[in-house]
């Protein structure tokens, strides 16, 4: 199984950038996804969920600005990021969590894309 994320960038504060994570390798379903970050010298900060039926979660930081998607026929997941801000800076992880046939396969990880935000 691999994610391959991609997006990011070099941006403004007020600018958008939109993430993408590309799921391969498998022909397991996609339980969930998700999006983590980690700010240098910080610990890693889940940024935005989804289920594989849509329910979405954000942390408080990110709420209002930053939407999640998933395409599932395409196995691809969005992070839509607007109005970024310096915190924002990050590298950005995707993860994923799978099932098949009854059994759950979790803690898939992408390698990460690099946001930065100057202001």
């Amino acid at each position: 199984v691999q994610l391959q994320a991609s997006g990011g960038g070099s941006v403004q504060t007020g600018d958008s950038l939109r993430l993408s994570c590309v799921v391969s390798g498998t022909i397991f379903d996609i339980k969930n996804m998700g999006w983590t970050r980690q700010s240098p010298g910080k610990q890693f900060e889940v940024v935005a969920g989804i289920s594989g039926d849509g329910s979405t979660n954000y942390a408080e930081s990110v709420k209002g600005r930053f939407t999640i998607s998933l395409d599932n026929a395409a196995k691809t997941m969005y992070l839509q990021m607007n109005n970024l801000k310096p915190e924002d800076t990050a590298v950005y992880y995707c993860t994923a969590e799978f099932e098949y046939k009854g059994s759950v396969f979790s803690d898939y990880w992408g390698k990460g894309t690099q946001v930065t935000v100057s202001s």
